[in-house]
């Protein structure tokens, strides 16, 4: 018998071997979990309390569209209120930074869109009167959905698109305001949307910290204790699975992680500062 060349991790050189053959050198780079990070069950809850945020973000909103609609809070009630949180909330925001060009820049912007907003209203208020009213809260469901999808939660991942997100919830708000009485009401609803899809999201994503989920929670809670027991209850539910199962279940089942790594692997090309070019495998 003749003897073989020796294998080698050349494609160009095994013409001796089958195509399926594999040397046992061939596993000796192979790790195991490479670079992978367990993460602790505190670590977990923390995390997903932004994922919370932004439910109890749209929990509010539907709130303040229910008292609306319900005629139980006038329009105005809601917008003086919101208009101070806004400001309160836009010189935290601003303060280390904060100018008198920019405020009044800001101004010009702020003017704008309630100007706009105002003269559309009374379209944006009939634009759906031929769509029934479960066909809109149907499609509110929908889109509201898409948003907490597709919120930016602070992970680079593909799925996260800010602009589907928005738009989203935008779309939402505007089916919303076709339900109300009068073009104010759904002005006043539509500069709810602005303040809780567009500007809020900006704060909290700069300063949000795992306890401000609390007094969001037992606002949100003792708004909906004195509208429905039962829609309530849903609430907390969600909120209770969101932060403690899911976490809970995420935590036992990162022991099952099994992410192989070896010389199968596609090369990473990378430029390093000097501009030349370092390939890994």
């Amino acid at each position: 018998m003749t003897t073989r060349k020796p294998w080698r991790k050349n494609l160009y050189e095994n013409y001796e071997y089958e195509d399926n053959y594999t040397d046992p050198t061939f596993l000796k780079d192979l790790r195991t979990n490479l670079n992978v990070r367990f993460y602790t069950l505190g670590e977990v809850i923390r995390g997903v309390t932004v994922l919370t945020n932004q439910i109890s973000c749209i929990t509010g909103f539907l709130i303040i569209f229910y008292v609306l609609y319900s005629e139980k809070v006038s329009p105005t009630a809601i917008l003086g209120p919101s208009f101070v949180l806004t400001v309160a909330g836009y010189v935290c925001f601003r303060w280390r930074i904060l100018t008198l060009s920019m405020v009044l820049e800001d101004s010009k912007t702020l003017m704008t869109v309630l100007l706009f907003g105002f003269l559309l209203a009374p379209v944006l208020h009939t634009l759906t009167d031929a769509v029934s009213t479960d066909t809109i809260f149907s499609m509110t469901f929908i889109v509201f959905l898409f948003n907490v999808l597709f919120c930016d939660y602070g992970l680079s991942v593909a799925m996260v698109s800010k602009a589907i997100s928005v738009n989203a919830a935008i779309f939402g708000s505007i089916c919303l305001a076709s339900r109300l009485s009068t073009s104010y009401h759904a002005f006043v609803l539509l500069v709810e949307a602005a303040i809780f899809f567009v500007l809020y999201p900006i704060v909290t994503r700069e300063y949000w910290r795992c306890y401000f989920l609390l007094p969001i929670f037992v606002a949100c809670c003792y708004c909906l204790w004195t509208i429905s027991i039962n829609v309530l209850w849903i609430y907390v539910s969600v909120t209770g699975f969101v932060n403690l199962v899911c976490p809970c279940i995420f935590v036992i089942q990162q022991r099952h992680k099994h992410n192989i790594h070896g010389p199968w692997d596609e090369a990473i090309v990378e430029e390093t500062t000097d501009d030349n070019i370092d390939i890994k495998l």
